[in-house]
């Protein structure tokens, strides 16, 4: 919860691979309640500045996620809806990027990383991810490798870095684009 939020405001790009990986926490606990408490909430104990309060809103969030992904039929795979959204918020602004052709570092940015974009798609199957599902995915991908301490081809590195700049572009252009609206309203 308190790194979620903190990735909300500075880099949504961030917030999202996050959550993902909150997901998949949750699905390692089985969205089982002492199991998220055991292995999720508990690290949050003896964390320096988190209060009584603050600990019974972590374990909160935790278990309304849970809860979230066996209502929405998220148990075994997909994403939950609030995440989805935040996916589509991004894909709206990507197009209305593109559309507009008055960024043309975004529009540069874009179309430096199509031909990465492209061969992954073509490896998806019947069904492939848009665009920018694709590059999250990618993302995620390379983050559990990491974690997992497997070996990343140099090929792939340099796809992942293509990606990861056009990602973090777009998490730029979302925050400037949010901040607008909010002095706007």
């Amino acid at each position: 919860m308190l790194i979620a939020q903190a990735k909300r405001k500075e880099n949504i790009a961030e917030y999202l691979l996050y959550m993902w990986q909150v997901e998949d926490m949750l699905r390692a606990c089985q969205i089982d309640d002492d199991k998220i408490d055991e292995l999720l909430v508990a690290r949050f104990v003896s964390m320096e500045g988190v209060t009584e309060e603050t600990l019974k809103a972590i374990r909160q969030w935790y278990h309304d996620l849970a809860a979230m992904m066996l209502t929405e039929g998220k148990r075994e795979s997909g994403h939950l809806q609030i995440n989805e959204v935040v996916l589509a918020d991004l894909t709206d602004l990507h197009q209305r990027l593109l559309r507009s052709g008055e960024d043309a570092i975004y529009t540069s940015a874009y179309y430096s990383t199509l031909p990465t974009i492209v061969e992954l798609r073509s490896h998806q199957g019947e069904h492939p991810q848009g665009e920018l599902e694709t590059c999250f995915t990618a993302l995620y991908g390379l983050l559990m490798l990491r974690l997992q301490g497997k070996e990343v081809s140099r090929e792939t590195l340099g796809a992942m870095s293509q990606i990861s700049k056009f990602v973090a572009l777009l998490a730029e252009k979302y925050k400037e684009d949010k901040q607008q609206t909010n002095n706007i309203e």
